[in-house]
């Protein structure tokens, strides 16, 4: 395949995030590891052992990132509504079946599950980020959301 790459580009990605916002560092964590999924799907193919030999090394380290999610939230007190760890806990176990599932027999279907649900756990801690910036009130809600330009918060793009 002769397509341009550009996720070997020197980009947003190539830059761990500096310590003190979680929040960012884990979408950050999400997008990275969705990109690096992606790569051998989009410029590979899953016949090629070294194409191969790179998705289940993403895949993996897809999976500890989703564990130390599931540690985190088995163990914390009260940061987080009980609904939401619920809901995460939820599919931190859908990530653990599914990561094996993909490890044994790798899928593109498969593995984009795994690249979307990234997405848009990355995409949901980017909101709940810029909301807890830009707070809003509720009387100006509605004149907020006619005047507001979209404006991510960080320039981590999602779309891997």
């Amino acid at each position: 395949m002769n397509q341009s790459n550009p996720y070997r580009q020197a980009n947003a990605y190539s830059t761990v995030p500096q310590p003190g916002n979680p929040t960012y560092s884990e979408a950050w964590a999400l997008v990275e590891a969705a990109r690096r999924m992606a790569q051998p799907i989009e410029f590979g193919s899953l016949e090629n052992e070294e194409d191969l030999v790179k998705l289940r090394t993403a895949l993996r380290l897809n999976w500890r990132l989703w564990t130390i999610f599931q540690t985190e939230l088995s163990l914390e007190e009260g940061n987080v509504p009980d609904n939401i760890r619920e809901n995460m806990l939820s599919l931190c176990n859908f990530v653990d079946t599914h990561s094996v599932e993909m490890l044994n027999e790798p899928t593109v279907q498969g593995v984009l599950r795994l690249i979307e649900l990234n997405r848009e756990i990355a995409n949901g801690l980017l909101e709940s980020l810029e909301n807890s910036i830009n707070p809003t009130d509720p009387e100006n809600d509605d004149q907020m959301k006619e005047e507001a330009v979209e404006q991510p918060i960080t320039s981590i793009n999602t779309n891997v």
